[in-house]
């Protein structure tokens, strides 16, 4: 969802307290931010993203800066899902740079396109390199042969790779229902599930809340088929009111929420309100742990 608007400034230094984990922040090389109109043509989401000068992109100079403002200690970085797997080189092979340049604060995940000649190879490529799973796609109701939403042969073939490395892949996940914006897409809590359904044993953070895909786990199979899976809390405050921290920790658990901003879509202190109503326990997992055991950190 980044790339709505511009960047809000930080509310309060450290609001999250020493040890805080940011497990969706997006980055870009600097290239293309200095000249992301050579890119809109070749790529119809991120233009429908970032076409607006107003969109903002961020340098993982440019992390790291407001990390040190915020409070956060550790980022984990994520590309832009293109559609074009020599884009998404490009954007791995900046965030391979990144993490070699500030190894105790930056770890990121590879973008490749499911389906592409040489995605699994490109993802082995990042993984042997240093990079720590798989994201953010944004696969957008892709479906097999036979109809079933989330269940494309190049996003399971993407997800049985990740299993056999043990390494997570995070996923973009919309609401179904609720106003429109630009990346609101169709991968809902249906195409979710299926996914999750057809990679058992990946370990899949789906993010923004998974579109509400928590709100199933109240029922024991759902539970049981989404035991790999966890949700992120990135553009919540965009979409939804402080409430779902509580309500996604009463029905999935706070074991399964990571935190995570959307930076630089916001800063991660414009989360404060909501999750400071967590226990001391529940946010320390939200906070660090559930990152530092998913991500591997």
């Amino acid at each position: 969802m980044a790339g709505v608007g511009a960047p809000e400034g930080s509310h309060s230094a450290s609001w999250g307290g020493a040890g805080l984990v940011d497990g969706h922040v997006h980055v870009f090389p600097p290239e293309m931010i200095r000249d992301r109109t050579a890119y809109l043509d070749r790529d119809t989401r991120f233009a429908a993203l970032y076409r607006s000068p107003e969109a903002a992109m961020a340098t993982a100079d440019e992390v790291v800066a407001q990390m040190d403002e915020v409070g956060v200690d550790i980022s984990v970085m994520v590309g832009f899902p293109f559609a074009d797997q020599g884009l998404c080189r490009m954007t791995n092979d900046y965030l391979i740079e990144a993490v070699a340049e500030y190894p105790e604060r930056l770890v990121g995940l590879a973008c490749v396109a499911p389906g592409a000649p040489g995605a699994r190879a490109e993802l082995e490529r990042c993984l042997d390199t240093g990079l720590i799973g798989c994201g953010e796609l944004a696969p957008d109701g892709d479906r097999l042969d036979d109809g079933t939403p989330g269940r494309s042969r190049g996003l399971v073939e993407i997800g049985g790779c990740l299993r056999e490395r043990g390494r997570p892949l995070l996923v973009h996940a919309s609401e179904p229902i609720g106003h429109r914006y630009p990346g609101k897409g169709r991968f809902t809590p249906e195409a979710c599930f299926d996914l999750a359904a057809a990679c058992p044993g990946t370990t899949i953070v789906f993010a923004h809340m998974g579109g509400g895909l928590f709100l199933y786990e109240t029922m024991p199979e759902v539970r049981r088929a989404l035991a790999d899976v966890y949700y992120d809390t990135a553009a919540v405050p965009y979409l939804y009111g402080p409430g779902i921290y509580q309500a996604a920790a009463s029905t999935a658990g706070p074991h399964k929420v990571i935190f995570g901003s959307d930076y630089p879509l916001l800063s991660p202190a414009r989360y404060a309100e909501g999750l400071r109503e967590f226990d001391p326990a529940a946010w320390q997992a939200v906070r660090a742990d559930n990152a530092r055991r998913v991500f591997g950190l």
